[in-house]
Formats: C-alpha cells, structure tokens, sequence
C-alpha cells in the first residue's frame, strides 16, 4: 500500500507542477514531509536529511563556473565563429547548428542555456539559407542534448552523480556517463542524415553573405574560454588517466581526491579575480528552479527507497517483461515522462535508483539501461510541452509559424526521434547485454 501512495505522490507532483506552472520540486518535498513523517513515522531530521546535498553541491558549483563564458558572451560569440565558418557549404548547415549547439553545451552552458540563445539563431538561418526549420530545429535540439551528456557538462554531472548516490563508484559512474554521451552522438547524426536526404534542399543557397562574421573574442572572452578548456582536460584527465595505469599509486590517489564540484568553485575564485564578469549576474544565473526541482523530487525518491517502493517497481519491471522488452519499455516510459516535465529535474531522479535493482533482476548491463532511459526521455525533449520544443516555439518569429510548427514537432518530430531511440536502445542491448 505505502508503495502504491509514494508512486502516486511522484505522479500527483509531477502532474501538479506541469499543470499548475509551480515547480514540481516544491510538491514532491511537500509529499516527503507528509509521507516521510505522518505515514511512515520518520523524524523531521530524517526527512531534511534526505535533501541530496551532494547533488545540489555539484551542480551548484558546475553551473556558477560556466555562468562566466554565459553572462561575457563567450559562447554566444563562440556559436556565431562556428557557424560562420561553414558559411560556404550552406548543404551542411544542419550538421554545422548541431556540431556548434553540442561544443557549446559541452562547454558547460548545459541544454537550457544553447536552445535559450540558439534557437532563435537556427531559425533565423534557415530562414536565409532555405534550409528546413523543421530540420534546423531538431539539429540544434539535438545538439544542445548531447553536449550538456558530456561528462563534465551539466546533465553528464547530474547522470554521473545519481550513478554514484545509486551506489557505482567513480570509475564505472564515468564510463556509463560516457556511454550515454557517445550514443546521444551517434542518434543525431543519423537522424538528421536521414532527414537531409529525404528533405527537398532546392532552396538551399550558396551564397557565402548569409552568414555574417561575427567579431573577434575580447580579452575576458579569451581568457574564459582558456579557463573552460584548462578544467576539462583536469576533470578528463585523472579519471583517463587512472583507466589506462590503474595500477599507478600516484595517478590512483590523484583520481581518488578529484571532485568537478570543488574544481568549478576553485576557477570560479580565479575568474571572480580576474573580474571576467558580475559576479551578481553570475550567481543570478545559476538554475535555481532546477535544483529545487531536482533535490525535492530527490527527497520523494529517498522516501520511496525508505519505504521498499522503488525496489518493489524494480521487482516487477525486472520480473515481469522478457528482457529485451526491459529497455525499451524503459526509453518508452522516459520518452512520455520527459514529453511532459523534465529529463534531468524529474526522469533521472526518479528512476535511476531503480536501475540497479533492475539490473540484478534481468541480468543486463546498467549500461543499457541508464542509456535506454536517457535517449527515450531525450528523443521526447522536442516536444511542444517540454523544454526544447516550447524555447524552438518562442523562437518562432510570427504566429502563424508558430501555429504551423506546433503540429509537426508534436507529431512529426516526437515520434520520429522516440522510435529512432527504440531501435538504437534494441541494438545497445544486443551488442552489450
């Protein structure tokens, strides 16, 4: 009974914040307080304690880090070189959107941020060029996607972290983040190849003026983006490194005492003194609404894990279906989950700590699983109710191609990228099972 009341709890909260525009957070720490103290007798203290503050912590840090090369302008004018310099081969464009939304996200801007200011940047050069805004759309969807999976961007450090709250260590938490941004590489590209060669390009232009060169980086930009790429090859370097020696005392008791979260607060003291932009602005700009949606579902999922709910969902996925019917139910289940809420606010935290359990139940590789769940909810973030189709609809420059475009990311696009998701989840758990 208590289960059946905490899956109700997560399902009220999530129904709630999408209807009434309130974060989902805020209903799912209400839920664990009434659950947590007045059904299963918890003490107040227990249930405050449920607060993930190693969560909250690295994605606080992370985010605060990045915030300078958002608030300076050294991403937006980063996005504006790089699709410049494919001015002279208008055919590539789509590929051109996505590889620039993915370096930018992967920069630590996160998918929020690359679809906020990209967007309206897409749609506006396919306008000029003749490209397909449908195509441009999802290019740049996917890309802002898949660079926030890069481990040491936003939505790879909320995987990597449930991974390791979900009991993996370090090591095998990076390599199943890696695993999930590599695929979340691979599906894009395919995606779009198929949409470009069955998209009429006709109108397509070669005219090398569509694309306005933009200006040089200053120095605070140059020094942000020298900062940027210095805490990645040191977060990258010592998990890599450890991988390759892992016998190497050294390298060993390094990699042990690495932390992106401590590394983000350490540069972000060195760019605060270097003055590369407001420090107000800066922290204003950390994903406030995020985190309180991410710890508050966190701290319902903590009471599910208190009371035997997630296990016992786990139980039934793990017993109850054939296991190749495993992730693909899973990506399916993500896919209309994440059509309406959040992939990293609502998806990860509820079911990640399932996984484990699944697996020991069927036997498949957490691997699979983790990636199945991601590109399913992922494939969905196009969609009108969600984050990345609603930021592409605001984008739009008039009503009417608003009205036009609402349809086809609903219809068109969802389904097209949720059954792409599917296949490649089958074809993952051949190959790793």
């Amino acid at each position: 009974m208590i289960s059946f009341v905490i899956l109700l709890a997560i399902a009220i909260s999530i129904s709630l914040g999408y209807k009434t525009k309130i974060n989902t957070g805020i209903f799912a720490m209400s839920f664990a307080y009434i659950i947590g103290c007045f059904v299963l007798n918890l003490k107040a203290g227990e249930v405050i304690s449920m607060w993930p503050i190693y969560i909250f912590f690295v994605i606080f840090s992370v985010s605060l880090f990045y915030n300078f090369a958002l608030v300076n302008g050294t991403l937006e004018k980063l996005s504006m070189h790089l699709l410049y310099a494919c001015r002279k081969v208008p055919h590539m464009l789509p590929f051109a959107i996505f590889f620039a939304a993915t370096l930018i996200a992967g920069l630590g801007a996160g998918f929020f941020t690359v679809m906020a200011f990209m967007s309206a940047i897409t749609l506006m050069l396919c306008e000029k060029t003749g490209i397909s805004k449908f195509v441009g759309g999802v290019a740049v969807n996917y890309g802002a996607l898949a660079g926030a999976n890069f481990m040491t961007s936003q939505s790879g450090i909320i995987f990597i972290s449930f991974m390791k709250v979900s009991g993996y260590n370090d090591s095998v938490a990076f390599s199943y983040a890696t695993a999930i941004f590599v695929t979340t590489m691979i599906i894009p590209i395919l995606v779009i190849s198929g949409l470009m060669l069955f998209t009429d390009n006709r109108k397509i232009l070669s005219k090398n003026h569509t694309i306005e060169k933009p200006e040089r980086f200053e120095p605070k930009q140059k020094t942000t983006l020298y900062l940027i790429v210095l805490m990645i090859v040191l977060v990258l370097a010592a998990p890599i490194l450890h991988e390759i020696l892992p016998y190497n005392n050294t390298i060993t008791f390094i990699n042990s005492k690495m932390d992106i979260g401590l590394i983000a607060i350490m540069f972000s003291l060195v760019a605060l003194i270097l003055k590369l932009a407001d420090e107000k602005v800066v922290i204003a700009k950390v994903p406030w609404s995020l985190l309180i949606m991410i710890c508050g579902v966190g701290m319902l999922i903590s009471v599910g894990i208190k009371a035997g709910a997630i296990k016992l969902l786990a139980s039934w996925i793990g017993g109850n279906l054939p296991s190749v019917m495993v992730p693909i139910v899973l990506s399916i289940i993500g896919g209309i989950m994440a059509a309406i809420s959040s992939t990293l606010g609502v998806v990860t935290p509820a079911i990640f700590p399932i996984i484990p359990s699944i697996a020991d139940a069927t036997g498949i590789n957490p691997m699979v699983l983790f990636t199945s769940l991601i590109i399913g909810a992922q494939a969905a973030a196009i969609s009108p109710f969600s984050a990345g189709g609603s930021l592409l609809l605001a984008a739009c420059s008039s009503e009417e191609e608003r009205t036009s475009f609402f349809p086809r990311l609903l219809f068109k696009a969802v389904p097209m990228c949720l059954a792409v998701s599917i296949i490649v989840s089958i074809i993952i758990f051949i190959i790793f099972k």
